[in-house]
């Protein structure tokens, strides 16, 4: 099916792309999973190779690529294992903070490094204590001079490990009314006094993305880290979130669709009853239960895609699409595993893997329950 905002460009970033990671990635996936994560040296070579971050200025080093390039990265990098969701995260999520509400200074001192691999960044949002709440977070940081002294935990961060640089969501006025109004956000990096990592998280799926919590003891973090204007950082998230939700449903759709071409071949492959279980009624309306879902699921992300990129206000469909496509890939992992019988339940098996790692589609960048509470907002209700 033609994808209208894809052109010949775009194509022939597709084909070197995949040709890459075909030779830097898959060969190594199955061992980073093992080592919980994607070493430094694949994201220097993602970045040598103009796979990181292409969108942002020349100026920065990069290419001024359209969405549509951001896009086509996601999906190929899912179709290599969602472990790989790190660098979707730094590319497309974490950069864009920097890039939009940073000064010319910060942006002139942490972009070039984001681009060639040599910065590794994470955002920093959720607590212990709450994540799809952002107004209840408890992370303080209080101006001491040319400093902020930052206090508190986060968690479940995405390159927790690997990072060196992280967009802090906390509290600059805690008096605030109402709360939201006294968070900012702030750029930590790896060295600073009083910032340390805590442990790497054992997570259910996708193991080489890797996952830790970040602490902060009386972290001692220049003022000239503000990103942006204090007090706007809720603002600030909040502006960027239509486009982290619209980049998960991309994700899940190329997902689902990686899942039916592996059980296509499975079935066509595994006989049974002195046949190929591709024969089987029953396997036969599954196969075209499931691709006609994802038809209709990539056929409502592409229209979103183009509403994203002529900057039009879709953050109802894009929740929609959020929570939607999250789980129909849930749905359609479950159903793929069980269509490869008792080998799907084999970690030599693929599908084994990816049936753990699409369960966090639906929890992160706003678990499902607030994208169907934002829809019900915006509708009146």
């Amino acid at each position: 099916m033609s994808r209208s905002y894809l052109t010949e460009d775009h194509n022939i970033f597709r084909s070197a792309l995949r040709k890459f990671l075909e030779k830097e990635a898959l060969p190594n996936f199955e061992q980073w999973e093992r080592d919980k994560l994607v070493p430094r040296s694949f994201w220097k070579k993602m970045g040598e190779q103009g796979f990181l971050a292409p969108w942002v200025d020349e100026k920065y080093g990069g290419v001024n690529a359209d969405f549509g390039f951001s896009v086509i990265i996601n999906e190929e990098l899912e179709r290599v294992g969602g472990g790989l969701v790190g660098i979707n995260n730094h590319n497309d999520i974490v950069v864009p903070y920097i890039n939009t509400f940073g000064n010319e200074e910060q942006k002139q001192r942490w972009i070039p490094g984001c681009l060639t691999g040599d910065i590794i960044t994470g955002i920093a949002m959720t607590e212990p204590g709450g994540g799809s709440d952002l107004a209840s977070l408890r992370t303080t940081a209080v101006r001491d001079g040319d400093y902020y002294i930052l206090n508190g935990e986060k968690t479940f961060i995405t390159s927790g490990v690997i990072g060196d640089l992280f967009v802090v969501a906390c509290k600059t006025d805690p008096k605030a009314d109402p709360v939201h109004k006294g968070i900012s956000l702030i750029v930590v990096e790896k060295d600073t006094p009083g910032f340390k990592k805590g442990r790497q998280l054992e997570k259910v799926g996708q193991h080489s993305s890797d996952t830790s919590e970040l602490i902060f003891e009386d972290a001692r973090v220049p003022a000239a880290n503000l990103l942006g204007e204090e007090g706007k950082g809720f603002y600030y998230l909040m502006e960027k979130l239509q486009q982290e939700r619209l980049l998960v449903a991309v994700g899940a759709v190329a997902t689902s669709e990686k899942m039916l071409e592996i059980t296509i071949d499975y079935v066509t492959q595994r006989e049974a009853f002195g046949k190929t279980i591709s024969k089987l009624q029953n396997t036969q309306f599954k196969i075209a239960e499931m691709a006609t879902e994802i038809q209709i699921a990539r056929t409502f992300v592409d229209d979103l895609i183009v509403n994203h990129m002529e900057k039009k206000d879709v953050v109802t469909q894009v929740s929609m699409a959020k929570w939607w496509t999250t789980e129909l890939t849930k749905k359609v992992a479950a159903q793929c595993l069980q269509l490869h019988g008792g080998y799907g339940f084999m970690e030599e098996y693929e599908i084994a893997r990816r049936f753990r790692d699409v369960q966090a589609l639906s929890i992160y960048a706003g678990t499902n329950e607030i994208m169907k509470t934002i829809i019900a907002k915006r509708i009146g209700l």
